[in-house]
């Protein structure tokens, strides 16, 4: 029987971690080598960088295999031998929810499946980490949102994805004996992310410094949090987590609004005299359809166990601002 309960991740040999060429995924490998940990990279390369992962190529402990986790065969070669599976490998654009649909169905879903069905036919198999996100709740009553909140309700399809996809795991954790643990994440921010409303403000700020269209009425109102924040949680979340399958909420403890981002990115920037366009947006305001107005998460169930942000959302978005900006964005 595989052993559910509290595991040290200094103690962990192989770990996969699926997308880790992206935005998390790149972080968290960089996390988890520090550790001497044998890690394996599955990437299709479609929203990662395989930049982002050039300086472990020559690491003994560094695997990386491209491909789609939707052919079973490199699938099931994939899973082979290791300890923990951190499951990031998604399509990470919502707004693609309304247009191809499809994409958010083959590339979340029927990937994640896929992997459950290898890992079940893995017997060193221990456990199972996978980022969902915080659009699972789509426009909740209850604010902040605790991860018993009941009825979650997604208005994407991205969002209605990652819920799926959380059921799928809680399913074969529980009918084939291994340890999940689910992440619902708010908006990540750092550098090396390549979407989100600081990449999209930066680009428009370039092409045009005197004028910055801002999807939506401006005051979509959530939470950030800084990549080394997130990182954190997962490996803390790993580590202490009890249940067969436990849920976290990672997030700040507050928020700002797309306004103020606008602000604080032109401000980096140093440009003066920037007229706002607000595109007015859908929904009482949305940048998108699909979009979450409001949002911020209880996260005291990963605070009991000993892990605070130290960034809050302003402090967290000033940052990956500053940092996307030196790297010549």
């Amino acid at each position: 029987m595989r052993n559910a309960m509290m595991i040290d991740m200094k103690s962990v040999q192989r770990a996969l971690v699926t997308g880790g060429s992206g935005f998390i995924g790149n972080y968290l490998v960089e996390r988890l080598i520090t550790n001497n940990c044998y890690i394996r990279v599955v990437d299709n390369l479609s929203s990662g960088s395989l930049s982002n992962l050039k300086c472990w190529f020559s690491n003994p402990h560094f695997e990386f295999v491209k491909g789609e986790l939707n052919n079973l065969k490199l699938t099931l070669n994939a899973v082979k031998g290791v300890d923990v599976i951190f499951h990031l490998a998604a399509n990470p654009e919502v707004r693609l929810s309304s247009i191809s649909p499809e994409t958010h169905f083959q590339q979340n879903i029927v990937a994640t499946f896929n992997l459950l069905e290898a890992t079940r036919r893995e017997r060193n198999f221990n456990t199972f980490a996978f980022t969902s996100s915080s659009t699972i709740y789509g426009e909740a009553s209850q604010i902040p949102t605790h991860e018993d909140y009941a009825l979650p309700e997604p208005i994407s399809v991205y969002g209605a994805s990652k819920l799926a996809c959380e059921a799928l795991i809680a399913a074969y954790a529980h009918t084939y004996g291994f340890k999940a643990v689910i992440y619902r994440l708010a908006n990540i921010v750092g550098s090396r992310s390549k979407h989100g409303v600081i990449n999209d403000l930066i680009q428009k700020l370039k092409k045009n410094p005197s004028e910055l269209e801002i999807l939506g009425d401006g005051t979509q109102t959530k939470s950030y949090l800084h990549i080394s924040d997130c990182i954190e949680a997962l490996v803390i979340g790993i580590e202490k987590s009890k249940k067969k399958v436990e849920v976290f909420n990672v997030g700040s403890e507050d928020q700002i609004d797309v306004k103020t981002i606008a602000h604080t990115v032109v401000e980096e920037m140093k440009l003066e005299n920037v007229k706002f366009r607000f595109t007015g947006g859908v929904a009482g305001g949305g940048g998108w359809i699909g979009d979450v107005k409001n949002m911020l998460l209880d996260i005291s169930k990963l605070k009991k166990l000993g892990w605070k942000p130290k960034l809050n959302s302003e402090e967290a978005v000033r940052k990956a601002t500053q940092d996307l900006l030196k790297q010549n964005f």
